[in-house]
C-alpha cells in the first residue's frame, strides 16, 4: 500500500458509519481508532462554533453542538483550513429547520458566513466620495464601480436577519428584533475591522449590478426598479462612505 492509499483509506474511514470497519481498511478495527474520529469530529463542530457564533448564541451550547455534529458527519473539511469549512451549514439549517419556529436561522448563518468572507478578504484601497468630483455627469453615468473585495451584501427578503443577527454577536441581552420583515446587510472592512450596516433592498440591488459590471446609469436604474421612490444617489453616497467599493473604472474615451 502506498502512503497516498494509505492516506486515503484512513480519510474514508474517519467519516464511516459507527460500526462500520472503514471499507476493509485494517487500521480503522483497532480500539484506538475511535480516538482519531472523535478528533476530527470535535474538530470540524468547535470550527462550526467559531464561525458562526451569532447562530450558536441565538441557539445555546447544545442545540449548537448537536446540529453542528449533525452537519459534520454528512460533509468532511475538503482541505485543513478549517477558517473555511462549513460554508453549506445555512443551506443545512434551511433544510433542518423549515416549517418550524427557527425557519429563519439559516439566514443569520449567513451572514455570519459573510463576516467571515469579509474577514479573511484581499485588502484593497477603499474609495472615498471624493473620487466622484472630478467626473462629470455623463462620465459618471458611464462609469462602473467595483466592490471592494472585503464587501459582502444579502438581501433577507423573509426575515429582519440583520437585527438577528447584530442582536447575538453584540451579545444584546434581548436579541429580538423591534419588526419582523425583511432586511438588508453590508458586510466589509474598510480599516482593518469589519463593520456591518443594514442596508434596503434598492441597496442590494444597487450593489449586485455593480458587481455584475454595469454602468452606474444602470446600477442606479436598478435600484430604483427595486424600490420605486428611493433616493438611489443617497443610497450610492452611503455605500460609499461605509467602504462598499474599491475604484471607479472609466471607459476609454
Amino acid at each position: 500500500m502506498t502512503l497516498a492509499e494509505f492516506q486515503a483509506g484512513f480519510w474514508r474511514a474517519l467519516w464511516a458509519e459507527p460500526g462500520d470497519t472503514g471499507q476493509g481498511f485494517g487500521v480503522a478495527t483497532q480500539a484506538g481508532f475511535s480516538v482519531y474520529r472523535n478528533t476530527v469530529l470535535k474538530g470540524c463542530v468547535d470550527a462550526l462554533l467559531s464561525l458562526y457564533p451569532a447562530v450558536h448564541r441565538l441557539t445555546g451550547d447544545a442545540w449548537m453542538q448537536a446540529a453542528a455534529l449533525d452537519f459534520a458527519r454528512g460533509h468532511p473539511p475538503t482541505s485543513g483550513a478549517l477558517q473555511h469549512y462549513g460554508a453549506g451549514f445555512a443551506a443545512f439549517l434551511d433544510e433542518a429547520l423549515a416549517g418550524g419556529e427557527l425557519r429563519w436561522l439559516g439566514e443569520v448563518a449567513r451572514l455570519d458566513r459573510l463576516w467571515n468572507d469579509s474577514h479573511v478578504a484581499a485588502d484593497a484601497p477603499v474609495l472615498g466620495l471624493a473620487a466622484f468630483a472630478r467626473l462629470d455627469a455623463e462620465r459618471l453615468g458611464a462609469c462602473r464601480l467595483r466592490p471592494h473585495p472585503a464587501a459582502c451584501w444579502r438581501w433577507s427578503p423573509d426575515w429582519p436577519a440583520f437585527s438577528l443577527w447584530q442582536a447575538a454577536r453584540s451579545q444584546a441581552a434581548d436579541p429580538n428584533p423591534p419588526h419582523w420583515r425583511g432586511q438588508g446587510a453590508l458586510l466589509t472592512r474598510p480599516a482593518g475591522a469589519v463593520t456591518a450596516l443594514e442596508i434596503s433592498a434598492a441597496d442590494c440591488a444597487l450593489l449586485d449590478a455593480c458587481a455584475s459590471g454595469e454602468p452606474l446609469d444602470a446600477a442606479l436604474h436598478a435600484a430604483l426598479a427595486r424600490a420605486p421612490g428611493v433616493d438611489p444617489g443617497a443610497g450610492l453616497a452611503r455605500l460609499v462612505q461605509h467602504g462598499a467599493f474599491a475604484a471607479i473604472m472609466e471607459l476609454p474615451s
